[in-house]
């Protein structure tokens, strides 16, 4: 008797490539988040190059930047910033990774208003 096992089949599905971000890509993302003048330089480079996980952190960034100004209200000012700051981290973090991830709360909003921008 015969106990060798058949050879291995084949897969004829062809294979799907990852899907990751270019360096460039995350560098405009992650730039977006590093003061005002990192994203002035990551509308820069994304005008040269467009993409859209640059694209999308742009807008998010400029979103909590046009949200900041609220902090000026005293008292109320200071909790929104503390939540600010909280959606800045998580906005990077999800820079730092390639992932295309809205802050909370806001962070749909801000994709609707700017949705157009940095396109």
């Amino acid at each position: 008797m015969d106990t060798t096992t058949p050879p291995p089949v084949a897969s004829t599905a062809p294979a799907m490539p990852p899907v990751a971000s270019t360096g460039e890509d995350k560098t405009v993302a992650i730039l977006s988040y590093i003061t005002l003048i990192g994203f002035i330089a990551g509308v820069v480079m994304n005008s040269s190059r467009k993409t859209k996980l640059g694209a999308f952190h742009l807008r998010q960034m400029l979103g909590l930047y046009l949200t900041s100004f609220l902090c000026i209200i005293p008292i109320l000012g200071w909790i929104l910033a503390l939540g600010i700051f909280v959606f800045w981290i998580m906005g990077l973090i999800s820079a730092v990774k390639g992932e295309m991830k809205p802050v909370p709360l806001l962070g749909g909003l801000y994709q609707k208003w700017f949705g157009t921008a940095f396109d």
